[in-house]
């Protein structure tokens, strides 16, 4: 791993996993389902639930974006034997201690996005 003198990761080096970690916990659908999972915790919720709750997600992104928060450690996914198989996905302890920064993110975003978008139309047109 790349690290700096502090022995943490060196975000600017592309190497940097810290860098990987931040485009996957980045990206827009990875903040919704954490906000929908977090919401709803303990219980967690089904694959239809989180697929209602968060329009605009394909099927396809919808599975994607969980299997790799349950590869990253962040959700469990809970398989009860039953015609179908009921399927359950839940933050672990360490998917629900990124809910608090992903909220202020999000906060940030809806507290500044009419500025952002002024801006934006300002300089493009």
């Amino acid at each position: 791993m790349v690290t700096t003198s502090h022995g943490r990761g060196d975000l600017f080096d592309p190497a940097c996993p810290t860098r990987r970690l931040l485009d996957r916990i980045g990206d827009k659908w990875t903040s919704m389902i954490v906000k929908q999972l977090a919401d709803r915790h303990p219980d967690g919720a089904r694959f239809a639930e989180l697929r209602r709750a968060t329009p605009g997600v394909s099927q396809k992104m919808l599975s994607q974006t969980l299997q790799r928060l349950v590869a990253d450690g962040l959700v469990d996914r809970e398989v009860t034997p039953s015609t179908p198989p009921a399927v359950r996905y839940r933050l672990t302890p360490l998917g629900l201690s990124l809910d608090g920064p992903l909220s202020v993110v999000r906060a940030w975003a809806e507290e500044h996005m009419r500025e952002v978008d002024d801006h934006r139309q300002s300089t493009m047109g």
